[in-house]
């Protein structure tokens, strides 16, 4: 099995990083700077001094941003930080990997809030509302990746009517660097995140075959529904970017599907989500494949039967700074594979 941490290693944001860190490279922004998200106006009179992270991509944007000295804290952590980012990381408190209380957030004396979810800072958020932080003086940030309808799910993650792409990622990325004053710092990591992009899709054989993918984030238990993720998510992208599709057409972010339903998608290729939270016991990878080998009905899926299961970060199912770097873990056990040239 690849090691994940090894994958980690070599999808080159060391550079990037050193760049991202390199205070010569500090744009100037003009404050008041105010900023359309999420249906939300948000003003800044200067750049913040004391952020908070809520989400991994949140924090990890503004960690590679080198924004560490003006973060207060952090929370929501799906997986490991990058190790790359480990030692910026390790000079920012840790509230929880877990959803953190409003009031341990606001022990914390925080002038911003970026979140990664909805759920985090949400009209049905458990943590607090964009009007409770409002109500504190607090400015939020939310990624535009995640600000979906859900008039057409019943789930608070939403759907997504058109696939998604890095777009909303460059846009979060720029944003948020003008937020803090760091404009240029923003522009590199759109430039390297844009070059591993083309990459990926130039190294792509034309006449491939068009492979479909089922990517199973996790699931409470082996009898239960399995979380994936939907026909335009991350997950889609990954696919579409890899010259495949998503055999899950659901527009939901995140539908939930039972394998008879799983079975019947004949998926060409399982990605399976190797997460460290460690909430189920199927977040880990090695759990998931074991399942996947032993269940007499769904071991008879092609992908299980041809060995065509791969291993990616889950926290590169969300639309985050990880996508790609998902879909070079991907790519390259496909090509291991020999079903990517």
């Amino acid at each position: 099995m690849t090691s994940l941490k090894s994958l980690m290693a070599a999808c080159g944001l060391s550079t990037m990083i050193g760049l991202a860190a390199n205070p010569s490279l500090a744009g100037s922004a003009t404050y008041p700077l105010t900023l359309e998200n999420c249906g939300a106006q948000v003003t800044f009179q200067k750049a913040p001094e004391r952020a908070i992270g809520l989400g991994q991509n949140s924090a990890e944007i503004l960690l590679l941003l080198g924004l560490q000295d003006k973060m207060a804290g952090t929370a929501f952590w799906p997986s490991k930080v990058l190790p790359q980012l480990a030692e910026a990381n390790a000079k920012v408190k840790l509230l929880t990997v877990e959803m953190p209380t409003f009031e341990s957030i606001l022990a914390e004396n925080p002038d911003f809030v970026a979140a990664a979810l909805p759920s985090l800072v949400g009209p049905n958020s458990k943590v607090a509302k964009r009007e409770d932080f409002d109500k504190v003086g607090v400015a939020t940030y939310l990624s535009p990746s995640t600000c979906l309808s859900t008039k057409d799910v019943k789930d608070q993650y939403g759907s997504r009517a058109e696939l998604w792409n890095m777009d909303l990622l460059y846009r979060e990325i720029d944003e948020l660097s003008q937020i803090f004053d760091v404009a240029d710092r923003g522009q590199t990591l759109i430039a390297d995140f844009k070059a591993r992009e083309a990459k990926l899709r130039s190294s792509v054989s034309k006449d491939g075959k068009n492979l479909s993918h089922v990517f199973w984030f996790s699931s409470p238990s082996p009898s239960a529904d399995a979380y994936l993720g939907g026909k335009n998510s991350a997950s889609g992208f990954i696919a579409d970017l890899l010259g495949g599709h998503n055999a899950i057409s659901a527009e939901a972010e995140w539908p939930t599907l039972g394998w008879e339903g799983i079975i019947a998608s004949n998926p060409d290729v399982i990605v399976v989500a190797s997460l460290d939270r460690n909430r189920w016991e199927l977040d880990k990878p090695e759990a998931k494949i074991n399942f996947l080998n032993t269940d007499p009905a769904v071991s008879q899926i092609p992908a299980v039967k041809n060995k065509t299961i791969v291993i990616m970060d889950g926290q590169a199912m969300n639309p985050t700074v990880r996508t790609v770097y998902g879909a070079e873990q991907v790519a390259g056990q496909l090509k291991a594979l020999g079903l990517l040239k």
